[in-house]
């Protein structure tokens, strides 16, 4: 009978810890294709706890990559004025506006800015981080302890360089920016 619920209980552990890390799992479907990102709700959970909501809620879908740096970021995740699906789209505000949900307290952890590093934007305010993110091309270790680190890249870090590029000379804004198809 111990033998029995030992199996038992080991296999319960197996499914329940397999259910946990597939909940921290998303994809994030590109022009070029799907992306795997992996979220660190230990690190960060008030943010990968908004990521999670805004994506199941749509809100993601369609919003552009407004400010991308060659060598540097892709920022995105500004779902007022960076959807290109909804009527309040504005390419020249993008990257000012967030959800209608509260800003965020700050959860600065030691993790790096490293290649494939999701992290969170926002103002000169260390608790304004709201819905844009940017996702790092390489190392950034001067944004270390400064910004919210939620997520990393782990399959499709190819497809996040083919992102396009913005002005070099404008702060990496992006005319006819690439989009988010859809973050599940």
């Amino acid at each position: 009978m111990n033998k029995l619920i030992t199996k038992f209980l080991i296999l319960f552990f197996i499914l329940t810890n397999n259910t946990i890390a597939e909940e921290n799992i998303m994809i994030l479907k590109l022009k070029d294709g799907d992306v795997k990102i992996e979220l660190f709700e230990d690190v960060a959970p008030n943010h990968v706890k908004r990521i999670k909501q805004l994506a199941k809620d749509g809100k993601y879908d369609g919003v552009v990559f407004h400010r991308v740096i060659d060598g540097f970021m892709a920022q995105t995740g500004d779902v007022q004025f960076g959807n290109s699906s909804n009527d309040q789209f504005d390419l020249r505000r993008a990257g000012m506006g967030g959800s209608d949900l509260p800003d965020l307290k700050e959860e600065f952890s030691d993790l790096p800015h490293e290649r494939g590093t999701l992290s969170m934007a926002r103002s000169q305010d260390p608790n304004s981080a709201n819905s844009q993110f940017f996702i790092c091309f390489k190392e950034a270790s001067f944004l270390d302890r400064q910004y919210t680190v939620f997520g990393k890249v782990i399959e499709g870090m190819d497809l996040v360089d083919k992102i396009k590029r913005g002005d070099q000379n404008n702060n990496g804004s992006v005319s006819n920016p690439d989009k988010i198809i859809s973050f599940k």
